[in-house]
């Protein structure tokens, strides 16, 4: 055991690894939930960072902890921010629902590097207590919460946002790239009037303007911090000017205007606003799965499907059958984006476990929603590099299948009417010929007329 040491907290001695920078706290929580192998989500320790060293700040101005213990843990909570020690948040997702296991590893690392600074040996809590320097004016039910706040916003503006614009701008320039490639379009599965390749890729890149708009509204729904709430909402333990100078240190370092809860009650007992968060995620899967879905049927084949577009090979698509390719980029999308549909039925669920003043079911909606952030940023920025920047438009496909489609009759129906209309796409179907042909052998009107009233590119826009 000579690896070890001996550290205590209020349930008395723990035995903790000699190295380890976390205390007896931590390792009960180590050994009490040993489930998915794996601690939150990097920006959520950075935002427990963040905390720390903001709370430093504010009660040194406040004149609530010594100057010098101050300068100490704004100093050792700058490397956590920084992801120095990473490796030392060793708690388990699924542990107390407060998360009071991971705000006590922060505590308790801090504090340890804090004495390591100072010359004193690790776990002396010397000259830094975690609970009455590093905690002063916190709990574990408005830090982990602000954290999650923290972490969800920085993450939409820093991660998923970038990449929702670069797709965006990608699906745009084709937009442009295809204005002048007519094609069938197409309801219900089936045949329907002609579109321009152009217009279709328009309507992805308007989904993904939107999308980036609910990135924004997803970050104005977590910029109220429910830090200085203490245990129970009352601000018990903690100086009433701590919360807005906390959280305006917080806000000047991150670039966010975060501010100070308007009800702390409502701020720690309900979970509402990263439900809202998580909603706009789904929103933008269920657009990211109709793009990548709609995609990879365009591109179906080569030969003996749809074809209307080429994807790029990125892989081999088969095992068995040399030379097959298939649209993974558009399928690891769709997967996503079901992952986030399901993570945001675990926020729902876990938001409405509020009971009276507490959530006690914080930790697996952070993971959750941090994931759904995550995946989706980075399976956009791949969906874009690897498929839809490669993307190329078979021309000649296109006006095949235009001129074989029954639908073209359409235009005619205002001419010729309905019912002879109808007649002549019914004729189309059974005998094979397009409907150009069947118009010419019946002469319905006269070839030059008919030429114009079956230009594909005159029924991509609305008559005058």
């Amino acid at each position: 055991m000579s690896d070890q040491r001996i550290e205590k907290d209020s349930m008395g001695e723990m035995s903790v690894p000699a190295d380890a920078l976390y205390g007896a706290s931590t390792q009960r929580a180590v050994l009490n939930f040993p489930v998915a192998g794996r601690g939150f989500d990097r920006s959520m320790i950075r935002g427990m960072g963040l905390i720390k060293w903001a709370a430093a700040l504010a009660n040194k101005d406040l004149g609530v902890v010594p100057v010098d213990k101050c300068d100490l843990i704004a100093q050792a909570a700058e490397q956590v921010v920084n992801g120095e020690h990473d490796e030392h948040f060793v708690v388990d997702v699924y542990q107390t629902g407060s998360g009071t296991s991971t705000n006590m590893n922060a505590n308790e690392v801090i504090a340890n590097l804090c004495s390591r600074i100072a010359g004193q040996p690790i776990g002396s809590k010397e000259p830094v207590h975690p609970n009455d320097h590093v905690n002063q004016g916190q709990s574990s039910n408005d830090t982990i919460p602000t954290a999650i706040h923290i972490a969800t916003a920085e993450s939409l503006k820093n991660t998923l946002l970038p990449q929702l614009e670069a797709l965006q701008a990608s699906l745009k320039a084709k937009a442009v790239a295809f204005h002048d490639v007519l094609k069938i379009g197409r309801t219900h599965l089936m045949d329907a009037t002609p579109v321009r390749l152009g217009q279709e890729f328009a309507g992805y890149a308007r989904q993904l303007e939107l999308s980036c708009d609910r990135v924004r509204k997803a970050i104005e729904a977590v910029l109220e911090l429910p830090l200085g709430g203490t245990a129970v909402g009352t601000g018990l333990n903690c100086h009433p000017e701590f919360p807005p100078k906390a959280i305006a240190f917080i806000a000047e370092q991150t670039g966010i205007d975060f501010k100070e809860a308007e009800d702390h009650f409502e701020a720690q007992a309900a979970k509402d606003g990263l439900v809202e968060a998580s909603g706009q995620l789904k929103t933008i899967a269920t657009s990211l799965f109709k793009i990548a879905n709609d995609v990879r049927w365009l591109g179906s084949g080569p030969r003996c499907g749809i074809g209307e577009i080429s994807l790029p090979s990125t892989q081999p698509g088969s095992s068995i059958m040399p030379g097959k390719v298939n649209p993974v980029m558009c399928e690891s999308l769709m997967q996503v984006a079901a992952r986030v549909m399901g993570n945001d039925t675990t926020v729902t669920w876990a938001a409405a476990n509020g009971n009276f003043e507490l959530n006690v079911m914080m930790p697996v909606l952070a993971d959750s929603l941090l994931e759904s952030i995550n995946l989706l940023a980075n399976a956009s920025k791949i969906f874009q590099e690897r498929c839809v920047d490669g993307i190329e438009a078979n021309e000649a496909r296109c006006s095949e299948l235009i001129e074989y489609s029954m639908s073209m009759v359409t235009s005619l129906a205002p001419i010729i009417g309905y019912d002879t209309a109808a007649k002549i796409a019914k004729q189309s179907v059974e005998t094979g010929k397009t409907v150009r042909e069947l118009c010419l052998e019946m002469e319905v009107m006269p070839p030059d007329a008919l030429k114009a009233a079956l230009d594909p590119a005159m029924m991509t826009a609305p008559s005058a």
